[in-house]
Formats: C-alpha cells, structure tokens, sequence
C-alpha cells in the first residue's frame, strides 16, 4: 500500500535497536520456550538462535532504542523501510485502538522494536534468523527489516510494500490475543493441522487482513488517512507473503514432503483464506477457535 504523502506518522510507536556485538541471555527459561512455541511467524526452528550460555561482552537492555525521528510523514514512509514500519505502527494502532473496544475488550499498545543482526528480548535473544515475532512477556513486537529481503529471495514472495506491513499487522493480532485473553484460554502449544497453535496463527493473519481492509479509512490526528486506498496488485503482494510462509510450502521445499501433524502455522492455503476472511468480514469474523477442524 502506499501512504498519503502528508500523513502524520511521528506518533508511531517503533523503535530501532543498533548492532552489537554479543547479547547477555541470561539462560533458556519461560520466555526462551515462549519464543520457541509460540513468537514464530514463520515455522524457524528458534532453538540455535535461544543461547542459554553466559553473558557475552555487550548486553543491550530490554526495551531501550533510538526513536525515529526523521521519520514525519507519509512521504518519509514511501521512501524508506523503518519509517514505512513506523507508518505501519501508527496505522495498525490507530486501527486496534478503536475495533478493540468495539469488539468488547480493553486496548492497550505493543512496544515495536527494529534491530539488525540479534537483540536481547523478554522471550530470550533473538537473532537475523529467528523472523519476525511477538513476545508476550515483554507485549514487544521484533522485527530485523533484512528479513524482507529472505521474504523475497528465500520464501518466494513478490515483497512488496503491503507484504511488508502485513508480516507487521499480523505480529500485532498476537498482541491482540495477548492482552484480550485469546492466549491464556488456549494455552495447548500441540501441533497438527487444527492445533491451537495454528488457530492462533490463522487468526493473527484474520486480524491482519481486517486492518488492511480498513486502512485506507483509518486516519491520523489531522483527519488524513494514513493510506490511499488498496489495489489488487498490492492484494497479491500480502497474498504471497501468507502464502510463502504456510507450513506445507515450507516443508515442501525444505524436505521434499509435507507433515500435516507437525503444523504449526497452517498451510499456504489456509494462511491466505483467513488473511481475506478478515479483509472481506473484519475483525469479529476472526474467531477461528469455532471452526471445526475439516473447515480451518
């Protein structure tokens, strides 16, 4: 999608994190398994990336890094991959801060933090190769923007910009299942083509096409939307991003053979039709824990 070249993005909530060298971990304890069962975008075995050693020589603390500051409009998000994910935040917020009390709950909002190569998080350390993820305990979205690059050359995805912030849209419908309960009533990390896990993962996707749907319409403090309105083209584009990213794809690809019993995620399939359940139905039509496990 492309923003309006004079919407107010600077109330964006996103962060980015510089390079270091080495991370304190401080051990693989709840937050590590949490990153590893849960905080998975995109079916990356976490557990080389989780270190449960000693601190290493650097520690970049929790929830410290460098606002963006040059980053003032829609034009600057046009122009540039972290003020695009800063526009990103200010529209899904902007979005959840009003569906989410009209759907009965209470929002509050996710830290969005950028970093380049690993960081430190609530969930353990995170590196370039963990993909994108939410964790619970710190309610922090991470994300390495190099990951859009893999996106495209390693998963196939045409990349573009709606395909980018639906990786963010969907990270924030976690944090929508965090803070509205989804996740304590589901607590079961089971795999299988109609676990929890995947309803949980299908659902985020739900919530991420209800924002898409909306964000042309969805308007800063100044009344402008923050995006123009969407084209099939760019459609497409996040269509390919679910779909590069559904189990069987990846399983396909990386063994030859496709274990529906592993799952944890969805199928390409899957992933695409909840994405435009939420885009034609909105957000309320997201209930995927109703669904009986032949019609997921």
């Amino acid at each position: 999608m492309t923003f309006n070249p004079n919407a107010d993005i600077s109330v964006g909530k996103a962060k980015r994190r510089g390079r270091t060298a080495g991370i304190a971990a401080g051990g693989v304890g709840l937050g590590a398994i949490v990153v590893l069962l849960v905080s998975q975008l995109f079916g990356v075995d976490l557990s080389a990336f989780v270190d449960g050693g000693a601190p290493q020589s650097q520690t970049q603390q929790i929830g410290t890094g460098a606002e963006l500051t040059d980053c003032l409009t829609g034009a600057d998000a046009n122009a540039n991959i972290d003020c695009r994910m800063k526009g990103a935040a200010a529209s899904i917020e902007a979005y959840w801060a009003t569906e989410m009390p009209a759907l009965g709950g209470t929002y509050s909002s996710p830290q969005f933090v950028l970093f380049t190569g690993q960081t430190s998080t609530g969930c353990g350390t995170a590196s370039s190769a963990t993909g994108p993820f939410y964790c619970p305990p710190d309610e922090t979205i991470y994300v390495d923007t190099a990951f859009y690059d893999e996106l495209r050359s390693r998963f196939g995805s045409s990349g573009g910009p709606l395909a980018e912030m639906y990786v963010v849209a969907h990270e924030w419908g976690h944090h929508i299942q965090n803070i509205g309960g989804i996740m304590d009533a589901h607590p079961s990390r089971a795999t299988g083509a109609a676990s929890d896990s995947v309803r949980l993962e299908l659902q985020a996707d739900c919530f991420a096409g209800s924002w898409a749907a909306a964000a042309s319409s969805t308007k800063d403090e100044n009344g402008v939307p923050f995006l123009q309105p969407i084209t099939q083209p760019q459609i497409t584009d996040a269509l390919s991003a679910a779909s590069a990213v559904g189990d069987d794809r990846i399983q396909q690809a990386s063994t030859g053979g496709i274990r529906p019993d592993t799952w944890t995620h969805g199928s390409s399939e899957q992933r695409q039709r909840w994405f435009l359940t939420g885009f034609q139905n909105g957000a309320g039509a997201c209930d995927t824990f109703s669904v009986r496990a032949g019609s997921l």
